[in-house]
C-alpha cells in the first residue's frame, strides 16, 4: 500500500513537472559554433554573477556548491575574451583569504566538499603566479598527508575522512592532481590515486558501469525495480574525470585506469540517454522522473566532450550524443541566462521543474560549454 501511495505521489508531481517543462521560451541557438556557444555561456555566467547564492549557515563563499561554480567559471574565463571573470574569481579568493571552507577543521574532518574550492585557487595561481593563492590549500593537504585518513568506506554523514560518497570524486581528486603539477611533488598525485581507487572498488558497479551514491544505496531500488543510480551523483564522477585527467602526464603509470573508467561510463551513458538529449534524475528509471535534470546532464556532456576532444572517445560514436546533450542544456536556459531544471541540494533522485536552479549546475554547464566551444574551435562539428 505504501509503494502504491508513493507511486501516485510521483505521478502527481511529475505531471506538474511535465507542465513546467514547456515554460522556458527558446532564446539561444543550440547549433554548435563559436558564436552561439559563447552567447549562451556569457548569458549563463553573467546571470549567476548577478544572482549569487545567499551566504548563510553552511552556505559560505567556499562551500562545495559555490566551489563547483568557480570550477566552471575559471574554465570559462580562459576562453571568454575578457578578464572580468578572472577578476570576479580573484575577488572571491581575496574575500575568503584563499582558504578552504571554514567548517573543514571544526566539524567535518577531511571532508572533500570543504576543499573543492582549491581547484579554482590553483588555476588562478597558474595565471597570476601569486603564491598566497595556494599556500593555505597546500598546508591543508600537507596536514592530511602527515595525518592520513583512517577508517573504512561505509558512509557516515559529515564525519567521513575518506571519499565515501561519489560527490567527493569531483570535489577532491582534482585538487590533489593539480597540486602535484604546480609543486612538482608526486606525493599529492599518489595520495589521490590511492584514495580514488579505494572509492572506485567500493562504489562502482562493474555490471552497470555506474556508481552508487554511497553505501546506504547498495540495496535501494526504484519503482521499476532497478537499482538507484542518481543522475547528478554519477555526474559528479563523470565531471571529475576530465579535471583529473587533464593533470596526468601521458606517461603516468595509472593514467589508463582513468581512461578505462571514462570509456566504460561513456558507453553506458549514451545507451541510457533520453530522446531529448538529457539524462534523468534517476538514470535507470526515467519514467518516474520524465523531465530533464541539467546538473547531471551537463557533467555527462562535459565528460563526453572532453573524451572526444582528447582522443579517448571515438568521434563518430559520441558526437550525436554530445550534440543532443548540448541541445537539451541550451533548451534549459531562460532568456535572462538562468539555467533551469537543476535538481536542488540533497541526495538521490527527485522531481525537477524548469524554475529550479543551483550554482553547482551552473558550474557544470560552464565546464561542458567550454569543452563544446573547444570542439567548435577545432571544427569537430
Amino acid at each position: 500500500m505504501e509503494k502504491k501511495g508513493s507511486l501516485i505521489l510521483i505521478l502527481l508531481i511529475t505531471s506538474l513537472v511535465g507542465f513546467s517543462q514547456v515554460q522556458i521560451p527558446s532564446a539561444f541557438n543550440a547549433e554548435i559554433n563559436k558564436k552561439n556557444v559563447k552567447a549562451v555561456l556569457t548569458a549563463v555566467a553573467d546571470w549567476q554573477i548577478q544572482n549569487p547564492l545567499p551566504i548563510a549557515g553552511r552556505i559560505t563563499l567556499t562551500e562545495w556548491g559555490n566551489a563547483t561554480l568557480y570550477a566552471g567559471m575559471v574554465d570559462w574565463a580562459a576562453i571568454a575574451g575578457t578578464d572580468k571573470y578572472y577578476e570576479w574569481l580573484r575577488g572571491i579568493g581575496d574575500q575568503s583569504k584563499w582558504t578552504y571552507n571554514i567548517y573543514a577543521d571544526k566539524t567535518r574532518g577531511y571532508n572533500a566538499d570543504d576543499y573543492c574550492v582549491g581547484q579554482m585557487y590553483i588555476e588562478l595561481y597558474r595565471k597570476y603566479k601569486d603564491k598566497k593563492m595556494i599556500e593555505p590549500i597546500k598546508t591543508y593537504l600537507d596536514h592530511i598527508l602527515l595525518y592520513p585518513p583512517v577508517g573504512g568506506l561505509k558512509f557516515v554523514p559529515f564525519s567521513s575522512q575518506r571519499w565515501t560518497w561519489i560527490d567527493a570524486l569531483f570535489m577532491a581528486p582534482g585538487v590533489w592532481a593539480k597540486m602535484t603539477n604546480v609543486t612538482g611533488e608526486n606525493k599529492y598525485r599518489d595520495f589521490m590515486f590511492s584514495e580514488y581507487k579505494a572509492s572506485c572498488e567500493f562504489l562502482y558497479d562493474t555490471q552497470y558501469h555506474l556508481w552508487y551514491e554511497d553505501s546506504n544505496w547498495f540495496d535501494s531500488t526504484e519503482v521499476n525495480g532497478k537499482p538507484v543510480f542518481w543522475g547528478r551523483g554519477v555526474g559528479w564522477v563523470m565531471g571529475g574525470l576530465p579535471v583529473i585527467m587533464k593533470e596526468l602526464p601521458d606517461k603516468y603509470e595509472n593514467k589508463n585506469y582513468f581512461v578505462t573508467l571514462l570509456r566504460e561510463m561513456s558507453a553506458k551513458l549514451i545507451s541510457i540517454q533520453n530522446a531529448d538529449g538529457s539524462w534523468s534524475a534517476s538514470l535507470l528509471d526515467p519514467a518516474s522522473y520524465p523531465t530533464p535534470e541539467i546538473s547531471g546532464t551537463a557533467f555527462f556532456v562535459y565528460g563526453l566532450a572532453y573524451g572526444v576532444n582528447s582522443g579517448y572517445l571515438d568521434k563518430e560514436t559520441y558526437l550525436p550524443a554530445i550534440k543532443k546533450g548540448w541541445e537539451a542544456m541550451v533548451a534549459s536556459v531562460w532568456p535572462d541566462g538562468k539555467v533551469g531544471f537543476i535538481q536542488p541540494r540533497g541526495k538521490g533522485p527527485k522531481p525537477v521543474t524548469s524554475e529550479m536552479t543551483e550554482v553547482y549546475g551552473v558550474g557544470g554547464f560552464l565546464l561542458a560549454g567550454t569543452e563544446i566551444f573547444k570542439m567548435a574551435e577545432k571544427g569537430i562539428f
